[in-house]
């Protein structure tokens, strides 16, 4: 390393609160598009298999992928609509190329990522248990 190497911190959870909250407008437009969001959730899907262990919050990822497929299906929408846009608003973060801390930086690139889940997760907590539960309940499988 040297002097002049850029040092990445993970976000605070007031960064993280702020990056997903600037996302909210974007992600209330994807999900009015059933055709967009499918294609916003393949890509997080792909990305997800390059991504390397990042924590619970990204191993969260494929229950929000399912929560908001099973929303635009119509399947599932009891959750408010704030709550999905704020799940889609994270996903928008995760994928985009604009970072708190670039994707490429080895290791720490996705500790962001992560922090903006994580935060996301906590923010949506009861509504997810409560899909959870109802996926259990109605004998669906993560997709």
């Amino acid at each position: 390393m040297t002097d002049q190497d850029p040092i990445y911190e993970i976000p605070t959870p007031e960064q993280a609160k702020s990056v997903l909250e600037s996302k909210y407008e974007e992600a209330a437009r994807v999900l009015e598009d059933e055709d967009q969001i499918e294609r916003l959730l393949q890509k997080l899907e792909k990305l997800l298999k390059d991504i390397p262990l990042a924590g619970e919050a990204v191993s969260s990822l494929p229950v929000l992928i399912s929560l908001v497929r099973s929303y635009v299906k119509k399947e599932y929408t009891d959750i408010p609509v704030s709550s999905v846009v704020a799940v889609v608003a994270a996903i928008l973060y995760t994928l985009s190329t604009i970072d708190l801390i670039p994707d490429f930086v080895p290791v720490v690139g996705y500790l962001d990522d992560a922090a903006v889940i994580a935060f996301c997760l906590n923010h949506v907590s009861n509504e997810v248990e409560e899909y959870r539960a109802w996926r259990v309940a109605n004998g669906k499988q993560l997709v």
